[in-house]
């Protein structure tokens, strides 16, 4: 069985999408009905722009998103999907290419999730950090313990976590990790502290615009990222993507549940090569690779 996975933030590099677009007549026609929908030059930004202003979580987000629904949408019968799933971000991609939810749609719900998590991060000054070779019920365990806020954000794979919260809270916690063993503790370079509490207000104004867009049954199962199950049910995709921006990342648990459900090769569509990189280190056994157009 095939699985498809779409990355998420970070990804991102200058250039994407420009062969697509150069390539395909398709990407050319959505590229610009993503520009007139934005009401900017998302392209411009992608084809021309320059590392910092491709890094804006506003610009990042609704890029990555373009490239994998166009190389998904350029694949045309190629796309044989018996299972998607997305990394953060990527989820909407995943809704995107299994037909729960239209290209305009989509796009539409990732500008706002974008602008939404902006306006969270410049409110209260947060981060992320990422934590190496160290058992997850320890980080976890090393985070209930911190005063303030810092949660077990992204659970990336087996060894490599990705922590999330207030930057006291985040810094005080890496000074504990790397007590109790880590190979690296590592704040990263982001806009502040995505999945965990502190997204709540934008969690708040994206459920607004989750509840108010139209959600068809999808093609094939989504892994989601709150469950690390699969998923067909539109009011329940509706729920997950909503808990999804203050809930964390399982996609550890989301590879190994498509594998179990017998996925033997995954196919990652979207810029870089994130994702499969990750996938080998979940599930040796099985196959992953970029998708071939």
């Amino acid at each position: 069985m095939k699985a498809y996975v779409f990355p998420g933030q970070g990804s991102q590099f200058v250039g994407m999408g420009k062969d697509l677009y150069d390539q395909h007549d398709l990407a050319r026609q959505l590229f610009q009905e993503a520009d007139d929908i934005l009401g900017f030059s998302l392209s411009k930004e992608m084809f021309e722009g320059t590392d910092e202003s491709l890094k804006q979580t506003k610009v990042t987000q609704p890029a990555i998103f373009l490239h994998s629904v166009v190389m998904a949408k350029v694949m045309g019968d190629k796309f044989q999907a018996d299972m998607v799933a997305g990394h953060s971000l990527g989820e909407f991609s995943a809704l995107v290419a299994n037909n729960t939810l239209s290209f305009q749609d989509g796009l539409r719900l990732v500008s706002q999730r974008a602008l939404a998590m902006q306006k969270a991060c410049e409110a209260e000054p947060s981060t992320m950090a990422a934590i190496l070779a160290l058992d997850d019920n320890v980080v976890e365990d090393i985070c209930a313990s911190i005063d303030g806020v810092v949660v077990a954000a992204n659970y990336n794979c087996p060894g490599q976590l990705v922590i999330s919260g207030s930057i006291e809270a985040v810094n005080a916690a890496c000074e504990k990790m790397k007590e109790a063993g880590a190979r690296r503790a590592l704040v990263l370079p982001v806009g502040g502290a995505f999945h965990s509490p502190l997204m709540e207000p934008a969690r708040q104004e994206l459920e607004a615009a989750i509840k108010a867009t139209h959600f068809n049954t999808p093609s094939c199962p989504v892994y989601q990222n709150v469950t690390a199950s699969a998923v067909s049910d539109p009011a329940e995709i509706q729920k997950n993507l909503v808990t999804q921006l203050t809930a964390p990342v399982r996609w550890t648990q989301s590879v190994q549940a498509m594998v179990k459900d017998g996925a033997t090769e995954f196919v990652e569509v979207g810029p870089g090569k994130v994702l499969q990189g990750l996938v080998k280190k979940i599930a040796p056994e099985v196959e992953a690779g970029s998708a071939i157009l």
